[in-house]
């Protein structure tokens, strides 16, 4: 459950000015590129049973793609997919040019539920992909706080995730999956679980936090505002197909709720998904 001081250290993380951590975080993410993802010709499911048939799809390096669709139409599917976690049954998946075979280090994947590990403190979390690199103790640790101060977890730092808000652990998730600087970021519906109004901070964080550090970023969604807030583009899957990619007008502005071609998009959006 989200508490008031959650909604309240939302606030202040995306509004903060930026500091000494923030500047050492960003620093060390601005010289990775965002990788690039392409589907062709591509079938997924599982054998026997296909969702999605003749995809082809490019996601342009550093670029934030949001998919929306109605249930059980295959947004997941794909971004398991595109983790490697799920082989294509036709057709060709790829990063840079190279086929995609399996999972790798550098596209993180983050879903609804957090998925902390309970019995290590959130920086120790945070510093999990950092250990893993074999990064020296004191390195990790400074980056950790870093990240958690961006992500405006400073005094929750050593508290075991059932001891924060759900939104906490879903930020600590945020920064542990950044922290390994991946160049290609996949979240499966992460706020969907949040009440609207931290929901919102979440999805203004997200854009704060990505800013410098050059991942592209795919984000599987069944909210059409979400997906037009957070989208550069946004992909559409219906009827077992990839059924459309629009670009979404910029710059974002959630209040901007009357713009003639925001409603137009919003409204193809809408139609595209049956609803």
């Amino acid at each position: 459950m989200t508490s008031s001081s959650d909604v309240r250290s939302l606030s202040q993380a995306t509004s903060q000015p930026t500091t000494q951590a923030t500047t050492q975080a960003t620093s060390r993410t601005t010289s990775r590129t965002g990788a690039g993802l392409a589907l062709h010709g591509v079938t997924l499911g599982r054998p026997g049973a296909p969702v999605l048939d003749a995809v082809d799809l490019d996601v342009a390096p550093g670029e934030i793609l949001t998919v929306v669709g109605p249930s059980g139409c295959g947004k997941s599917t794909l971004l398991r997919t595109l983790a490697g976690l799920l082989p294509a049954l036709d057709g060709e998946v790829s990063q840079d040019g190279r086929p995609l075979t399996g999972p790798a280090a550098d596209r993180a994947l983050i879903f609804q539920e957090d998925a902390l590990l309970p019995w290590r403190t959130l920086r120790a979390n945070v510093e999990l992909p950092l250990a893993i690199k074999g990064l020296p103790r004191a390195e990790r640790r400074e980056q950790a706080e870093s990240w958690l101060t961006r992500v405006g977890l400073t005094e929750q730092s050593r508290q075991l995730p059932h001891r924060v808000s759900g939104g906490q652990r879903q930020r600590a998730q945020l920064a542990r999956a950044l922290a390994g600087r991946p160049r290609a970021v996949l979240m499966d519906e992460p706020f969907g679980a949040l009440d609207a109004q931290t929901r919102a901070g979440m999805q203004d964080l997200l854009v704060e936090v990505l800013r410098g550090t050059g991942a592209t970023v795919v984000f599987v969604t069944h909210d059409v505002d979400e997906a037009l807030f957070l989208g550069d583009r946004v992909a559409l899957l219906g009827s077992g197909r990839l059924t459309a990619v629009r670009d979404v007008p910029r710059p974002r502005d959630r209040t901007a709720h009357d713009d003639p071609a925001r409603v137009a998009l919003r409204r193809d959006v809408l139609s595209s998904l049956g609803s």
